[in-house]
């Protein structure tokens, strides 16, 4: 294991020298190679780099999502996949998606899973702490100030747990995807011979909704159809 961890520091350090050389596409490699081994957010966000330098555009906001699921407050990831997103061809907007779910999936979003979950447990015994003085005390104030604590407490880690739990459902089920091919045309059913709803383009975000055979159905904006799988890849 050791071995192994000085190996990939080893290759990163090399990635790096070649990134700072102009070789993008070398140390692309050596990056994904990296990956192969050992997820990380450091390394996620200089392969984003390095696409991004070669213009790559799908595979370098692909790799800053991923970054940002392993590392959600990386603001450099954040401004660069924000640059990276508006350069792609489409810009759709989901009219029917209320502005508080928005808000709600983007404070969901600011910490990691287990982040939620450590802050959903530490609430917790803020409750129970809250209802044992609340129940041996026999000042009236700390009585309330104990009620008060355990009600908002309890609060909080439902909400944590919630976010953990929909984190963990989101990064099990990864039924986000980024289109990695040039063109798609999008078609109302599975088949060849469907009919073409929409194109959509490299670098665009989807949600997938189902999977037939070849076939997955996505939803992007307000729009909803059918296209292959092999165009896209889950983050």
């Amino acid at each position: 294991m050791k071995l192994l961890l000085i190996l990939l520091l080893a290759t990163f350090s090399e990635a790096n020298q070649q990134y700072a050389d102009g070789n993008y596409a070398e140390a692309a490699q050596m990056y994904e190679n990296i990956l192969s081994e050992q997820p990380n957010s450091e390394v996620y966000y200089n392969l984003g780099n390095a696409y991004f330098k070669q213009g790559e555009l799908a595979q370098s906001i692909l790799a800053y999502e991923r970054c940002l699921r392993l590392d959600p407050r990386n603001k450099d990831a954040k401004y660069n996949l924000a640059f990276a997103q508006s350069r792609i061809i489409d810009n759709i907007e989901d009219n029917q998606v209320f502005f508080i779910s928005s808000w709600l999936r983007a404070v969901r979003n600011s910490l990691r899973e287990t982040t939620w979950m450590w802050l959903s447990i530490c609430s917790f015994l803020l409750v129970l702490i809250g209802a044992l003085l609340f129940a041996l005390s026999k000042e009236a104030w700390l009585r309330r100030t104990a009620f008060y604590m355990a009600v908002i407490a309890l609060i909080v880690s439902i909400c944590a747990c919630a976010n953990a739990g929909s984190l963990h459902s989101r990064d099990t089920n990864r039924n986000e995807a980024i289109i990695t091919q040039g063109i798609v045309n999008v078609k109302a059913s599975p088949d060849r011979s469907g009919t073409e709803l929409f194109t959509l383009h490299e670098g665009t975000k989807v949600i997938i909704h189902e999977t037939l055979g070849e076939w997955c159905n996505v939803h992007v904006g307000n729009n909803v159809g059918w296209m292959k799988l092999s165009a896209l890849e889950r983050i």
